[in-house]
């Protein structure tokens, strides 16, 4: 590796602090990580994702800057339009369809089961955000800054019940069991899943992510 490659390399991290300083907004801290656009630009070509009444195709994000996404969609709702997501959400290619399947093989089937109704909304707390892991000064980038990232507030029923995480987590039994089945089926659809049993962050939401974790980027983090 060349000197000047090295020292770019080492000059990243302070140049992102800066960057975020200037914004505004608490700095953090962005290295290179080549398969995000790799896994981007397979789910792209591979046409995972197709535009629709609910799905729609952005202009990239970030420009020059850490965060952001070759070409983000807006979704406003999930499982083939059967299920809202307001407001809608912006995210990369690969988090759309994972959505898309825990939607239709966790959340629906958990509804039906535990509260004898469908589920017809997510309240979207967050996606798309260039910001730091939890607000937090000077820690990473968060999956948000990605658009590799969505926090799930509440799900709206077919009856017109809303199951929030922040009650319904340690609410009524149903609300309960709902909540933990959604959480746990998660994890088995997405990289990261954090809700309130990981700490009070997370203590009004659901937080799911595409993230790579551990050497082979196949650790899976659920709490």
């Amino acid at each position: 590796m060349s000197l000047s490659r090295a020292l770019s390399r080492l000059a990243l991290p302070a140049l992102v602090l800066a960057l975020g300083a200037c914004s505004g907004r608490a700095p953090f801290i962005a290295g290179e990580e080549p398969w995000r656009a790799e896994e981007e630009r397979a789910c792209l070509a591979a046409g995972v994702v197709r535009e629709s009444p609910f799905v729609e195709a952005r202009a990239s994000l970030g420009g020059l800057s850490a965060c952001g996404a070759i070409r983000p969609f807006t979704v406003a709702a999930a499982a083939g339009g059967s299920v809202h997501m307001r407001p809608p959400a912006l995210l990369r290619c690969p988090m759309v369809p994972a959505v898309d399947r825990w939607v239709e093989r966790v959340v629906q089937p958990a509804a039906r089961y535990y509260l004898r109704a469908r589920v017809v909304e997510l309240k979207v707390a967050a996606s798309y955000s260039c910001r730091s892991k939890n607000h937090a000064w000077g820690a990473r980038l968060s999956e948000h800054g990605h658009a590799n990232a969505v926090d799930i507030s509440a799900f709206v029923l077919a009856d017109g019940r809303t199951v929030a995480v922040k009650t319904g987590w340690w609410g009524a039994l149903a609300e309960r069991g709902f909540l933990r089945a959604v959480h746990a089926g998660a994890c088995d659809v997405f990289t990261t899943v954090l809700g309130p049993g990981y700490d009070a962050n997370h203590r009004d939401h659901f937080h799911l992510d595409l993230a790579r974790h551990g050497r082979d980027g196949e650790t899976r983090i659920c709490r």
